[in-house]
């Protein structure tokens, strides 16, 4: 009997197993923003500053209605860092051509050479990771944080599209 019992609750993770995967993600943020957080500091940026600078990289000429909707943050807490990035010379704004109350964003040469310096440590850590754990832990891996992502819009995002292959 306790056979079949443990083959049906085998699937469920155990408490130890969910704080422990828990406690992974802490240090693996941890020290993924460890190299970034230096150099953001060389500008007086923080991680605010860093998402911005990788959302805009990664979509050009998206609106500051669809970062807000991204990053979930207060317009108030965007504008700062917006203004700031824009001021400082890394992020262009222009208005939307076909409707001009729409704000583009857009890195500037200066900006997508610290998006670079700024995403080339995680993009290695990353890689590496990747390598040591081989194709299918990968997989695994990449549902395991889709699983994590509440929103489903944000699921969506992920969920249709398999990243590039080489």
């Amino acid at each position: 009997m306790s056979d079949i019992k443990s083959l049906v609750t085998s699937a469920d993770p155990v408490e130890d197993e969910l704080r422990q995967g828990i406690e992974l993600l802490f240090f693996a943020y941890r020290d993924f923003t460890a190299e970034p957080d230096t150099i953001l500091a060389q500008y007086d940026f923080g991680r605010a500053h860093h998402r911005v600078i990788h959302f805009v990289g990664r979509h050009p000429q998206m609106t500051v209605g669809e970062l807000l909707g991204i990053l979930r943050i207060t317009k108030q807490s965007l504008s700062r860092v917006l203004s700031q990035l824009v001021r400082q010379g890394f992020i262009i704004q222009r208005r939307g051509a076909r409707d001009r109350r729409q704000r583009l964003l857009d890195l500037t040469p200066k900006g997508r050479e610290l998006e670079r310096q700024l995403s080339e440590p995680q993009r290695a850590r990353v890689a590496n990771a990747y390598r040591q754990a081989g194709t299918r832990a990968v997989e695994g891996f990449r549902r395991v944080l889709l699983g994590i992502i509440a929103d489903e819009d944000d699921r969506r995002r992920f969920g249709s599209m398999s990243p590039k292959k080489r």
